[in-house]
């Protein structure tokens, strides 16, 4: 009898450990794509309804907000009244990691409209991270306005990859990591893998392939000093003119949804003001251009690869002090433009 005590108490004691302190993973089930949605649901009402009980949270759950270590319950939290019509849900199941663009409402009087980048990491269906990109002025507030027109997002982020074209993880990141390559200290002579269609809004705004402004007509670049909202992907990329993003930076690979083939990445875009304003056209013109002082762009991007070439690109973006870094890197890794990437 005592032998069976014994062996019963030490299962008991495994039980209960395995019950209370579960392998990611595990407790309750994984966590598939529509748990990871349910998840990012949940926890964006409890901010509406500022009452974190209603989200999952853990113990020990760490926020930041636009770079800045908070606690939770502060800043969106007291601010945010609503939402917009418009949410976009990239879900990777492997990393227990999701990525949602939304339009939100803050303010208690006013409601105005702003764009809203959240990633939360889940471990035992409880979230352990969220990583908050808030767009607060004039930009996000248009591109919340625009989006919300839109309503829902563009089909190709929902539409899954063919069988046959199907790739790993690691090459998803690879090809859209050379969209920050190709852009960093552009020349115009990279390699860029754009598709024929390839689409780009930031903060709701067609900065690609957009109309004129009052019927202006499309610049030539090969005759143009700066880059156009109207050009193509691949014409903006190949007029050298982006030249004065002097560095892509603290490139961390967030979400990857291997079913969709979208890929989404937390980074920052340099803009130093120096050396980077003056530089030579792929044809050999002199040109200056670029800001004229030194700022940050604080930056969620999405992109849709498909055999190998972008198609969609989305971003929301804000201002931030030259040089900040996400919080969530060392020092060292904020300032590289090296492939963070957990497998």
């Amino acid at each position: 009898m005592r032998r069976l005590s014994i062996a019963t108490a030490i299962a008991l004691f495994v039980v209960v450990v395995g019950f209370e302190r579960p392998t990611a993973g595990q407790g309750g089930g994984a966590c598939d794509r529509q748990c990871l949605t349910g998840i990012a649901e949940q926890y964006i009402g409890a901010v509406i309804a500022k009452t974190p009980d209603k989200a999952p949270l853990a113990t020990n759950v760490r926020m930041t907000e636009n770079g800045q270590d908070l606690q939770i319950g502060e800043a969106l939290w007291n601010s945010a009244s609503g939402r917009g019509e418009y949410t976009l849900h990239v879900a990777d199941p492997v990393l227990g990691s999701i990525v949602t663009f939304a339009t939100m409402r803050e303010g208690e009087t006013a409601k105005k409209p702003v764009l809203m980048a959240q990633r939360l990491r889940v471990v035992n269906r409880r979230i352990t991270e969220i990583e908050v990109i808030v767009a607060r002025d004039d930009q996000g507030s248009n591109g919340a306005k625009a989006l919300d027109a839109m309503k829902t997002p563009r089909a190709a982020f929902s539409r899954p990859v063919a069988a046959a074209d199907k790739v790993s993880r690691q090459e998803l990141v690879r090809v859209a990591n050379m969209y920050f390559s190709g852009m960093q200290l552009n020349d115009g002579k990279g390699k860029y893998p754009f598709g024929d269609d390839c689409h780009r809004l930031e903060n709701g705004s067609n900065t690609t392939n957009a109309a004129g402004r009052n019927g202006a007509p499309k610049p030539d670049p090969k005759t143009a000093t700066s880059y156009s909202a109207m050009w193509t992907c691949r014409e903006q990329f190949e007029s050298g003119l982006l030249h004065f993003v002097s560095r892509i930076r603290d490139r961390r690979y967030l979400a990857v949804d291997e079913e969709h083939g979208v890929v989404v990445a937390f980074g920052f875009f340099d803009h130093d003001a120096g050396k980077s304003r003056h530089f030579q056209t792929p044809d050999g013109r002199q040109i200056t251009g670029g800001p004229q002082e030194p700022w940050t762009w604080e930056i969620a991007e999405a992109f849709k690869v498909e055999k190998g070439l972008l198609h969609e690109i989305e971003a929301v973006l804000t201002r931030a002090p030259y040089g900040m870094g996400s919080g969530w890197s060392s020092r060292a890794d904020a300032l590289s433009d090296k492939i963070q990437f957990e497998k």
